[in-house]
């Protein structure tokens, strides 16, 4: 059984960082894509980033690029969002996804990725 747990959100001011966990259980990083989305009240959920299965390749979305880090933990099953630079347009709820690198798909669909967490909500003040 497959289980992406969230963990790491809270309330930060803007122009703070704040690093967020997504552990894994159930399934091995390595054979799959990880990535991460946000949903801002009233709004569509939204891709964040990605990595992939072997860990060496990242996407981001243009609002986050240069700001966000996506990285991994592959001993302890655990990949992470490093935010910097934080504005009040990034408080959402962030959710981990996982899709098997056998599977090919658009990074931006939320309907390629087969498994998800439930969220930690990301509160930036200005």
């Amino acid at each position: 059984q497959v289980q992406l747990v969230e963990s790491g959100g809270g309330l930060v001011q803007a122009g703070g960082s704040m690093r967020l966990s997504c552990a894994a259980s159930g399934l091995t990083l390595g054979g799959y894509a990880m990535g991460w989305f946000r949903q801002a009240p009233g709004k569509e959920r939204e891709f964040v980033g990605k990595i992939n299965g072997g860990g060496w390749w990242t996407n981001y979305a243009d609002s986050v690029k240069g700001r966000f880090t996506i990285a991994r933990d592959s001993g302890k099953n655990t990949v992470y969002l490093h935010m910097n630079s934080l504005k009040p347009e990034d408080t959402a709820v962030y959710y981990c996804a996982a899709r098997p690198t056998a599977t090919s798909g658009d990074d931006y669909n939320t309907g390629t990725y087969d498994y998800w967490g439930q969220g930690t909500q990301v509160t930036v003040s200005s």
